[in-house]
């Protein structure tokens, strides 16, 4: 694995937590991936526990789960005040073990695509 890369990850419920608990699992631990929620949060709370764990972890990455949902809202609002901010949206778990293997943002984005299939007879 390449040098330890920050990202923060945000989405519903304990989605952030649970992919990351993912990540962990096929990675080890030290991937340098910090878990924010919006459950129970307004949008301004949203952009206070996001910018805290950018701030806390000098991140400058933060994927979020739904293309037009909160937490992609708020980090749209936080990358035009934050210049070297890049949202990722639409994370999975393929995008997160290839950042925390050293990816690149486009090679990160380019494998998650490339690896939806729809498998079986019913397609």
């Amino acid at each position: 694995m390449s040098e330890r890369r920050a990202a923060v990850v945000a989405g519903h419920g304990r989605f952030a937590e649970g992919i990351i608990s993912a990540v962990a699992q096929v990675m080890g631990e030290g991937h340098g991936l910090v878990a924010v929620t919006n459950a129970d949060r307004t949008p301004e709370g949203i952009e206070q526990a996001i910018r805290e764990a950018l701030d806390r972890t000098g991140a400058t990455v933060l994927f979020t789960d739904l293309p037009a949902g909160s937490c992609t809202f708020v980090g749209a609002r936080l990358a035009r005040s934050i210049p070297a901010l890049h949202v990722v949206t639409g994370t999975s778990l393929p995008m997160l073990l290839s950042f925390v293997a050293g990816g690149t943002l486009e090679k990160v984005v380019e494998q998650a695509q490339a690896g939806i299939r729809v498998l079986g007879e019913g397609r």
